[in-house]
């Protein structure tokens, strides 16, 4: 009897083992990704962010006030792009500009160089002398400088940010957060001459009045060990550790991460970044091409008003998490005569209740009335549609 009772129990066991091992198997087809991306960084703060959208696809410590060592050259570049009209000018470098400490493309006193080719030296040397003879050059003095690199921060969205120098050395209110730092280089990523120089994983300055060729070799190792890899800077001093931010386009998207103070910066920002190709699929949500059909009344007789967007939108969603993604389109009082091309509405985007984006809506069709006081009544004008 006893026995047979065990036969029963084994029997009773095995089966239990094996139906959760069809659960778990059928489980981790589902969530096998969804695991909380921290466990793929030891950094004291991290941001994953898509360019386009601004959504934040992980965090970590992501408002926290942290040193950022020479990552602070991005707001520095961009801010001379944006302020300078001619890049290949070729100026004389400012005495208070030769022989800063840290990394250096040893310019020399009166040496005469391009702006171009200082920026190149800033980002992918790191050249902290780079960094301080375009300051002279873009804001005429150090102050000045500054406050224009921390109005462009503001401009890019970046509110818990302050830059104190154009370099990164450690200072007292030099800091900025990796929320904050990922959107200044999303910002920057969108101009194109940025975003030429920090790809570029080779350059040559050719030999000036005061130096020799300079070969510069970009510093950023994801360049060629990752794939879509398009930038952007490395950084380390004693106070903020080693710090990267690194962005990568794939598969119509293009995301960004920041890891700050963080040890193994390019193995854990690859596997940051991985992660988001894998959990986040970038969807068109709003298409230009798509007519909107919303019918009319002018006194009572009935007629169709064709709309469309003024673009498309995509949103990166999660391939593993069900997001509430609405569209929501609101018409203007419509009076007299439409003409084709008219702007007569919006829609807006909201993910998780959240606004995402404004996008203006145009009519296709004109629209006569007889008299200019008739209205033109459409039968809605506010309406929602549920993307998935």
């Amino acid at each position: 009897m006893c026995k047979k009772f065990q036969k029963i129990n084994i029997l009773f066991i095995c089966c239990a083992i094996l139906c959760l091992a069809i659960l778990c198997a059928f489980a981790n087809t589902n969530t096998i990704n969804s695991v909380n991306a921290l466990s793929l960084t030891s950094a004291k703060a991290m941001c994953v962010l898509e360019r386009d959208t601004g959504k934040v696809l992980y965090s970590k410590n992501m408002d926290k006030q942290l040193a950022n060592a020479s990552t602070t050259k991005i707001a520095t570049a961009i801010t001379v792009i944006q302020n300078c009209a001619d890049l290949d000018e070729v100026i004389t470098v400012n005495d208070l500009a030769v022989g800063i400490e840290g990394t250096s493309i040893y310019l020399r006193k009166q040496e005469q160089i391009s702006v171009r080719d200082l920026l190149y030296g800033l980002m992918l040397r790191s050249g902290n002398d780079s960094a301080c003879a375009l300051a002279y050059h873009v804001g005429g003095d150090m102050e000045t400088f500054v406050n224009m690199m921390n109005d462009m921060a503001i401009k890019a969205g970046a509110l818990n940010t302050h830059f104190a120098n154009p370099h990164g050395l450690d200072e007292m209110n030099h800091y900025t957060t990796a929320y904050d730092l990922a959107k200044i280089s999303a910002y920057a990523l969108k101009n194109p001459i940025f975003k030429d120089i920090v790809s570029t994983k080779q350059y040559v300055i050719e030999k000036t009045n005061m130096s020799d060729t300079r070969y510069l070799t970009n510093k950023n190792k994801l360049l060629k060990n990752l794939d879509g890899c398009i930038g952007v800077k490395t950084g380390f001093t004693s106070k903020a550790g080693r710090c990267l931010v690194s962005a990568v386009e794939r598969e119509n998207m293009t995301l960004v991460c920041v890891v700050l103070n963080c040890g193994p910066m390019f193995e854990e920002s690859t596997a940051l970044l991985n992660r988001g190709f894998t959990d986040y699929t970038n969807t068109m949500v709003v298409c230009k091409d798509k007519i909107i059909y919303n019918e009319y009344y002018i006194n009572q007789e009935k007629g169709v008003l064709n709309l469309k967007a003024e673009e498309s939108y995509y949103l990166p969603l999660n391939n593993f998490k069900k997001e509430d993604v609405k569209i929501k389109y609101s018409l203007k009082e419509l009076t007299g005569t439409i003409d084709e091309g008219e702007e007569v509405g919006v829609i807006e985007v909201f993910i998780d209740n959240q606004l995402q984006k404004t996008i203006k809506l145009f009519t296709i069709n004109k629209i006569d009335v007889l008299n200019e006081q008739d209205e033109l009544n459409p039968i809605r004008l506010e309406w929602e549609e549920k993307v998935n």
